[in-house]
């Protein structure tokens, strides 16, 4: 084996559905007012309850449905998060033991909103030099236990949930190679600090760097992959803002690509966004069996990340 693929996809939301009709009776906001700057109608909220690990653990026994598999395979579990309940032990250990795993590598990342591409990066280069063989690459994030619910300009963007991705050697290697990067002098720019500890942001700042920056990034991605953006069958950005993942598409190119947009039902869920929303087209047979996939993802740090999968 000398590389990695893509085995399968799980995903978890929450039942509890947040509408914006639901945020203008919270805050001064409107449908309109939101749908027409981000594109988002509904979201989840998680349950009193119901923990970052609990929603990790579910899409991950998802996953490993999906594949065939049980906890018992797995030798690696990462899990990217920003909002984990606990210091210690991490998200990841408690996955391993909710799924069942033996005695797995257990790690949690922390890029925010880019965490998932970062994961898979590491879930993949592991495989390649040996020091796993089979991994669960998890998204999750409780996002609402970290909203100011009187800013309107972030409660609603935000919503709770979780996707995750089985990951296993290959004879081919069909993730390819990550970009990925930082612009410090904007690590400040998208936050959950002290004293408040809540959500913020600085969200012309980020738009604006997103909108001219990421698309040369992206072509970055296309080319370390060798694939061409009009051969991309799916283009699955962070689910942040439709106003940035739709021009994003079309500036690189990616013409005959199925477009991901959760983050109009969902929300912004962070480092959940991209396996939500990829697992979700994957489930609904959307994009090609096989066919290359554009993950591409930015957020706290000022952090990017992205890579090629081919759709499993």
């Amino acid at each position: 084996m000398v590389g990695s693929r893509v085995l399968s996809f799980g995903h978890y939301q929450p039942s509890k559905v947040l509408t914006n009709a639901d945020l203008e009776q919270m805050v001064e906001t409107s449908d309109e007012w939101i749908q027409s700057r981000v594109g988002i109608k509904t979201r989840r909220v998680a349950a009193e309850d119901e923990s970052v690990s609990d929603m990790a653990a579910k899409a991950a026994a998802n996953a490993l449905a999906n594949a065939g598999l049980t906890g018992a395979d797995i030798d690696f579990v990462i899990v990217a998060t920003c909002t984990a309940q606990d210091r210690s032990p991490n998200m990841a250990a408690r996955v391993a033991a909710a799924v069942g795993a033996k005695a797995p590598a257990a790690i949690d990342v922390n890029t925010a909103c880019s965490g998932f591409p970062h994961a898979m990066a590491l879930a993949d280069q592991s495989i390649r030099t040996g020091s796993a063989t089979k991994a669960l690459v998890i998204g999750v994030e409780k996002l609402t236990d970290f909203a100011d619910w009187t800013d309107r300009t972030t409660c609603v963007l935000i919503g709770d949930g979780a996707g995750a991705a089985v990951v296993v050697a290959s004879e081919e290697s069909l993730i390819s190679p990550v970009v990925w990067g930082s612009v410090p002098e904007m690590g400040h720019a998208v936050r959950i600090e002290a004293p408040s500890h809540t959500f913020a942001q600085e969200g012309q700042s980020v738009y604006r760097w997103a909108t001219t920056a990421l698309p040369k990034v992206a072509l970055e991605v296309c080319e370390r992959a060798g694939v061409k953006p009009e051969d991309l069958g799916g283009v699955v950005l962070h689910q942040a803002n439709l106003r940035i993942i739709e021009p994003l598409a079309r500036k690189i190119g990616a013409v005959n690509a199925v477009i991901a947009k959760d983050v109009v039902d969902s929300g912004n869920t962070s480092a959940a966004s991209i396996p939500l929303a990829l697992s979700k087209l994957v489930e609904r047979g959307e994009i090609e069996k096989g066919s290359p996939v554009l993950l591409f993802a930015f957020g706290g740090g000022l952090s990017y990340a992205g890579q090629i999968i081919h759709c499993p």
